[in-house]
């Protein structure tokens, strides 16, 4: 009973049959109370998203595996200083931590989450060791900045683990299987037909005592758990759990049919051979399921019944029994393993159809007893000359069996070899892409990522990162085209969206901004980037308050969402309340403090505040995390110039052009110091070069009427003022440039108004 529920719980959970799952395994668990069936529960519990379950269930429990799903438990929770008790104990200092990789790539979250960053380093670090394959942690090491290069974590070296890795857990599979099986572990390298048949089957008589051992962290392995009990190491009922019929083997074929019926199959084909009908080689699949299906359903108490009235010592019950499961479930399977004749001859018999009259007897509703052990009998006739037929053609060409099996397994090897590296090729380009996208050199970055072939270029999450590249280098109308690629190829993918809508908002896309927040709403409304979509689309039409409700919304759904509090601290700043922006700015510096949007937007905040100290270490800091920003080094320059330190300011304004020639911004900053260094010739040079990136930009023209102004000629001033004019600037410049212009015959009272 208990090896049945097992088996159903995890074919429910593979199927996201969820609460069917936390049913049978409650009842489980009443019945066969442990640590390990409480495991299981925990784990269906999990699948369900229902952590406090978990949380309660396995709270005090000892084992590794109730430790690691407790503190996953937790972790979702956002209990992390239980999680990480349950991975560390506090008085087991020496203890390890369980489930290896995914127990310290746990581990290293809860350390990123608490600001240990050190710490947490060095447990990715340790879980890309126990598997090199292990993405996510390097990803992780590539967000903190901490990452190696992609070459050293995905070398040969690391080939060799996974395959050293690999044989390992097949070895030890076919040794749990051989066990299960009655196998000698000896025989495992036999790979006849007829040992393959032993080596499958399902011996419950051998399964150990314990119902799934270690295996049943369904978050270790994923959803993907095969439905065969072997794999879980689970057990036969006990003879005490028998309820006067044993429940059918999962797996069967017609070796352990013959093996089971022993003698007395051959001295029953013996007696009825002369009273039996012309042997029928072939059976009818479809009947010999359905007539075994039969047998099984009536295996209770009104099978029974049905059977009082016959002799007591007529062994067709035992014969009915093992028959009818045996073919119950493995027809299909065991035939299919024969030759392309053979499997012809029987596709061609399953074509027939055969009637079963209502009310026969259990004998005759049942195909002959002679004529099933016949088809048998037929189908290892034609294996052992399958295997015959093979071996006399390996003696004909000079090859023994054994030189067969060792090529065989050299050749295997050499696949799988070739496999890793393949695989750890492809990890190691896009790590490497990954990994210079978050040290944002996107420029290497887009490089690295025009090396992947066709197939791998054009997914969603590549796309999205080149996207996000483009958005880093200000090629805004680049990372528009990248990203409506990948929301072509993958509508379904949220990831990156959030930079997609300010992407859209810098090219003040409405309708595209819009129809963008309607459909990750309708994807997932649960989703924090779904409402920074629908929070730019307000913030786009000065809609600041419904902004800033959104963005909190965004907030809520995920606290850990750093994007989400700087986008908050922007619409604050646009409102003007300071105070709530730091807030929010420190906020998303305790989630993520490689987020240099947050360091940039405390920056502009206290410049604002003409704090300018604050806002220079702001924006250093920032330009620490992005040292190849163009906006960046161009706030710290026009911070150093308001602290008057104007030959600083210069030297920043002039690495900001040169890291970007198409940012008009730094340009005209430039201009504004050169002004103030009274170097007017030189700053009106800067503003005509400036003239062909920004044509259309008002504040231009302003600046150079007013140089003209210094220089005292007039007509000039007056031709760039109403040349900005008509450019229809904001309502308060408008002001300024007309005060200009009535002031322009008097420079001492114009002096400061611009």
């Amino acid at each position: 009973m208990e090896t049945l529920m097992v088996d159903r719980i995890h074919s429910s959970l593979r199927l996201f049959m969820h609460r069917n799952a936390i049913f049978l395994c409650e009842r489980l668990c009443a019945e066969f109370p442990s640590e390990l069936n409480l495991q299981l529960l925990a784990t269906c519990y999990l699948h369900n998203n229902q952590a406090y379950c978990a949380y309660h269930i396995l709270k005090g429990t000892k084992l590794p595996q109730s430790r690691y799903l407790f503190a996953v438990s937790c972790f979702q929770m956002n209990l992390l200083s239980e999680a990480e008790s349950a991975l560390c104990p506090p008085n087991e200092p020496n203890s390890e931590v369980p489930n290896g990789a995914a127990g310290h790539y746990l581990l290293g979250l809860i350390y990123s989450y608490t600001g240990r960053r050190l710490a947490a380093v060095d447990h990715f670090m340790q879980a890309l060791v126990v598997d090199p394959l292990f993405w996510a942690a390097y990803e992780e090491l590539c967000i903190l900045g901490s990452a190696e290069e992609a070459n050293e974590c995905f070398n040969d070296a690391a080939a060799i683990r996974v395959q050293q890795q690999y044989s390992a857990e097949s070895s030890l599979q076919k040794l749990n299987l051989a066990n299960d099986n009655g196998v000698l572990p000896s025989n495992l390298g036999d790979t006849s037909p007829r040992k393959s048949k032993q080596l499958y089957c399902n011996n419950t008589r051998d399964i150990p005592a314990h119902p799934y051992g270690m295996a049943t962290s369904a978050l270790q392995q994923g959803n993907s758990m095969p439905s065969s009990v072997a794999q879980y190491d689970t057990p036969s009922p006990t003879v005490t759990q028998l309820s006067g019929v044993v429940p059918p083997p999962l797996c069967r074929n017609a070796q352990i049919y013959l093996n089971a019926m022993g003698g007395e199959v051959t001295t029953r084909l013996n007696v009825n051979a002369a009273n039996q009908v012309p042997r029928r080689k072939y059976v009818d699949e479809a009947k010999l399921r359905k007539v075994s299906g039969r047998l099984f359903s009536d295996s209770g108490p009104r099978r029974s019944t049905r059977l009082s009235g016959e002799a007591t010592a007529n062994t067709n019950l035992n014969v009915s029994q093992v028959g009818g499961n045996g073919v119950n479930h493995s027809s299909a399977r065991f035939l299919g393993g024969y030759s392309t004749s053979s499997s012809s001859k029987m596709s061609s018999a399953a074509q027939r159809s055969v009637t079963v009259r209502k009310g026969q007897t259990l004998s005759t509703e049942n195909f002959d007893e002679g004529r099933r052990h016949e088809v048998f009998d037929d189908l290892l006739r034609l294996d052992n000359t399958a295997t015959t037929s093979s071996a006399a053609s390996n003696v004909a060409d000079g090859r023994w069996p054994a030189q067969d099996r060792s090529g065989g397994i050299l050749a295997q090897d050499s696949r799988l070899m070739d496999g890793i590296r393949d695989l750890l090729g492809l990890l190691r380009t896009l790590g490497e892409a990954f990994r210079l996208s978050c040290l944002y050199r996107c420029q290497d970055a887009l490089q690295v990522y025009s090396k992947l072939s066709e197939k791998q270029f054009n997914t969603g999450w590549v796309l999205s990162q080149v996207g996000k590249a483009h958005f880093e280098l200000v090629d805004h109308f680049e990372s528009d085209r990248y990203f409506e690629l990948a929301r072509r190829l993958s509508p379904y993918t949220l990831e990156g969206m959030d930079i997609y809508s300010t992407v859209l908002y810098h090219l003040k896309e409405e309708m595209k901004l819009s129809y963008l927040a309607q459909e990750l709403i309708s994807v997932d409304r649960l989703s924090p980037q779904a409402w920074c979509a629908v929070g730019n689309c307000y913030a786009l039409q000065k809609d600041h308050e419904t902004a800033l409700k959104t963005f909190q919304r965004a907030v809520h759904l995920d606290p850990r969402f750093a994007y989400a509090h700087t986008l908050c601290g922007h619409e604050y700043v646009a409102l003007e309340d300071f105070e709530n922006g730091i807030k929010s700015y420190q906020s998303a510096l305790q989630v993520d403090e490689r987020h240099y949007n947050s360091w940039y937007g405390l920056g502009v905040l206290y410049l604002r505040q003409e704090k300018f100290e604050f806002a220079e270490h702001h924006f250093r800091r920032a330009l620490h995390i992005n040292p190849r920003s163009s906006v960046l080094m161009c706030y710290l320059g026009m911070a150093l110039h308001a602290l008057k330190r104007n030959g600083d300011a210069l030297e920043m304004m002039v690495q900001a052009i040169s890291a970007d020639r198409k940012n008009p911004l730094p340009m005209y900053q430039k201009a504004q110091i050169l002004l103030s260094l009274e170097r007017y010739e030189e700053a009106l040079e800067e503003l005509e070069h400036l003239i062909a990136f920004a044509p259309r930009e008002s504040s231009v023209y302003a600046l150079m009427g007013n140089i003209y102004k210094q220089l005292n000629i007039h007509d000039k001033a007056m031709f760039y003022f109403g040349l900005a004019l008509d450019l229809k600037p904001p309502a308060a410049d408008v002001a300024m440039i007309k005060s200009a212009m009535e002031k322009l015959y008097l420079p001492d009272e114009l002096e400061g108004d611009l």
